[in-house]
């Protein structure tokens, strides 16, 4: 009989890949090592190992981990059955909170998803559009014309645009929160500009 796992072995790798998403979002995963990245675990190479054999399993878990997490918030929110509008907000409000937390492994999922192989690279591909998929079923369902006209997903492709790339301006000590931004987001989106609510007791923003 196979020896099995030790208690904690899960939280283990998800603690290493914490680490590694870090990594390769500030060094970019050409320039960091598996020394590196045990380095910064506070692990040995050969218990580095134990866990992932090479840094490429370390670079598919952190983008098909963090992918498969947004997957799951569109399924959970589809699934409550909101009206249109609720639903889209919903989205918005679960997707940024979930960028919140995630800043490095969405950086890795943007900047280094080139570097998967190719079978790895289109099935995280096929998650993200998974994704988006979710985002204009709910735009086209606030706006039956628009899905009609094909622009379900365009318009869902403009408001990942603005949700994206969040992580490079906002600063995470600033007064001017993910929780704020959400319905900031939400409320840009489908009103415009005139729309917008600033959250109560805010006066800074990014940048």
């Amino acid at each position: 009989m196979g020896r099995g796992r030790a208690a904690g072995y899960n939280d283990q790798r998800e603690l290493i890949l914490a680490h590694a998403a870090h990594l390769f979002a500030r060094r970019g995963y050409p320039s960091t090592s598996m020394n590196q990245v045990a380095e910064a675990c506070g692990l040995s190479k050969a218990t580095l190992y134990h866990y992932y054999r090479d840094k490429y399993s370390l670079l598919v878990s952190i983008a098909e981990g963090h992918v498969s997490r947004l997957q799951t918030l569109v399924r959970e929110v589809e699934a409550e059955g909101l009206p249109p509008e609720r639903q889209l907000r919903e989205l918005i409000r679960r997707i940024v909170e979930e960028y919140a937390d995630a800043q490095d492994a969405h950086r890795v999922l943007t900047e280094d998803v080139k570097f998967l192989e190719d079978a790895d690279r289109e099935r995280v591909l096929n998650q993200e559009r998974d994704v988006v998929n979710g985002f204009a079923r709910a735009v086209g369902g606030l706006r039956r014309e628009l899905h009609q006209a094909d622009l379900s997903k365009p318009l869902t492709m403009l408001l990942f645009g603005m949700i994206n790339w969040m992580f490079t301006w906002m600063k995470p000590e600033g007064e001017l929160d993910y929780d704020a931004m959400a319905p900031i987001v939400a409320d840009l989106f489908l009103g415009g500009l005139g729309a917008v609510h600033p959250p109560s007791n805010t006066t800074t923003t990014a940048g």
